[in-house]
């Protein structure tokens, strides 16, 4: 089995947890894309869907599926989306794709956040991944200074805007032992408009794709 099969036997056990007569939210990037691409098959279920970034929401419309915007859609039932990295604590990594600002959001605004991914991804420490951070463009400097500082090595993404319109700074060269408290610790930097660890909200479930089916680890309480 691929690793790309691997992320479509993820998508699509993701399906059962999309409810019928709900508006859901759908995350970015390839594995996103597998689920995109699967929705169709339960469209009767889904009302509309709200997207984390235009690429999806043009996904979306292509597969038949109503978007609409957060702020009309309330509370969704469910959000979907893949990480680049991810604990067996459900802190994740996000952002290789650039939308982990609108990701951010639509997760806070879901009941249930389902990640999904390929065994690739699980990973007993954060950072190997080199962690997202979305800069307002006057405070690049000024925000790499301060990575610095923190032990990290900073690289702007060449040749890319986020879909609001700022830069994204990569750093590399984290351990990232304390997950939660860095993601507070870079949300107080000046200049940052969020970053990529998804560990005050993480995930509620992570299903795996392997090589012998998908794997399913649930948040305790959950």
């Amino acid at each position: 089995m691929t690793q790309d099969d691997m992320k479509k036997e993820a998508a699509r056990a993701a399906l059962e947890f999309v409810r019928a007569g709900t508006v859901i939210g759908v995350g970015t990037g390839s594995t996103a894309n597998h689920f995109i691409d699967l929705l169709p098959t339960v469209r009767g279920r889904v009302d509309a869907a709200v997207a984390s970034s235009e690429a999806s929401a043009a996904r979306l419309k292509e597969r038949g599926i109503d978007v609409v915007e957060l702020n009309q859609a309330g509370t969704l039932s469910v959000y979907v989306d893949g990480a680049d990295e991810a604990t067996r604590n459900l802190a994740l990594i996000k952002g290789g794709g650039g939308a982990l600002t609108r990701e951010k959001i639509v997760a806070a605004a879901s009941h249930t956040f389902v990640c999904i991914a390929d065994e690739r991804k699980l990973v007993d420490v954060l950072g190997r991944f080199p962690l997202p951070l979305e800069v307002i463009p006057m405070a690049r400097s000024y925000v790499a200074r301060e990575i610095v500082a923190l032990g990290g090595e900073p690289v702007l993404r060449q040749g890319f805007t986020t879909d609001n319109g700022n830069m994204i700074l990569d750093v590399h060269g984290l351990t990232i032992l304390e997950p939660a408290r860095l993601e507070e610790t870079l949300d107080h930097i000046a200049g940052v408009v969020t970053n990529g660890l998804f560990a005050r909200r993480g995930a509620d479930v992570l299903l795996v794709g392997t090589a012998s089916g998908v794997r399913r680890i649930d948040r305790a309480g959950v």
